[in-house]
């Protein structure tokens, strides 16, 4: 099976080019730019020069702030880009697995969100990562989309990384402590998706495509979240800013953000058997990684 992962410049699509895909595929990755998702004549060379069997779309414009003045970029990237992307997999009968976002829902559900909510954007991110599911749905029936939230790596630009940054230039910082989610490690998110072609090829005709929800198991704050990483900074180089907890309200962003982003991953394990990590665990491997190349750049 020849498998293409369209964003490899990304943190998920980096994970899926360096996860362990079953004997006999074939992987084929693209980024920018190769692979441009705000111009379809870039897509379909894509499909045409690699005529894949199947297509992991790991793009998106994922600048939150940004697209609230910028909602043309958004929506051509995350809309029109996999709208254009699934009618070309229908076409060649390839399934399409599609990466989205908590930030379908508007966070005011008391519990974690099934992906039977309605859903209901609060940000130009959301409502664009919203019409894309919309589309893929519409364009491609052998479809999977995949909602997770608060994705983070070694590789790429990400709340670990800042905050290990901050923490080793400030003597103190505050950070959001009212919103609640669960992290999601990059390379969590690329093993189930691996695990998911496993069942396309093994089990073909008893495939249960739709929607699900995969995050890290557990749930917390971006201040708890910053609390375990600033522990692990402590171990390893001896220091650690105070924290401040504080409230949305007390950090204005262009963007609204959801207050709740927990996301019920029931679904996904009863129809492919997977079981998320805990997300503590997930971040002490990628913490490993981060510090082990920190050692290897120290004078």
């Amino acid at each position: 099976m020849k498998v293409l992962v369209l964003g490899t410049s990304g943190q998920v699509g980096d994970a899926l080019m360096h996860a362990s895909w079953p004997a006999g595929t074939t992987l084929v990755g693209l980024a920018r730019p190769a692979l441009d998702m705000a111009d379809p004549a870039s897509i379909d060379r894509a499909m045409a020069d690699h005529a894949p069997d199947l297509v992991v779309n790991a793009t998106a414009y994922t600048a939150v702030d940004k697209a609230e003045s910028d909602r043309a970029a958004a929506f051509a990237i995350n809309r029109d880009g996999p709208a254009r992307l699934a009618a070309l997999c229908a076409a060649r009968g390839a399934p399409l697995i599609h990466i989205s976002t908590d930030y379908v829902f508007d966070g005011t559900k008391p519990a974690p969100y099934t992906e039977g909510d309605p859903v209901a954007p609060v940000n130009a991110y959301g409502a664009s990562k919203e019409a894309g599911e919309a589309a893929v749905r519409a364009a491609a029936a052998t479809h999977v989309i995949l909602r997770t939230s608060w994705v983070y790596a070694a590789h790429g630009a990400n709340f670990v990384k800042t905050m290990l940054r901050l923490g080793r230039e400030r003597a103190e910082l505050g950070v959001v402590a009212d919103q609640t989610g669960a992290p999601t490690a990059a390379a969590d998110i690329a093993d189930t998706i691996v695990a998911i072609v496993e069942r396309i090829q093994s089990r073909p005709d008893d495939v249960p495509w739709g929607t699900y929800h995969l995050t890290g198991a557990g749930e917390t704050t971006w201040f708890g979240f910053a609390e375990r990483i600033f522990q692990r900074l402590e171990r390893e180089e001896g220091r650690r800013p105070a924290l401040k907890p504080i409230a949305t309200a007390d950090y204005p962003t262009p963007a609204r953000r959801p207050v709740n982003s927990r996301l019920d991953c029931g679904r996904l394990r009863a129809a492919f058997d997977v079981e998320p990590p805990a997300w503590e665990d997930s971040l002490e491997r990628v913490l490993d990684a981060l510090f082990a190349e920190a050692s290897t750049k120290t004078p």
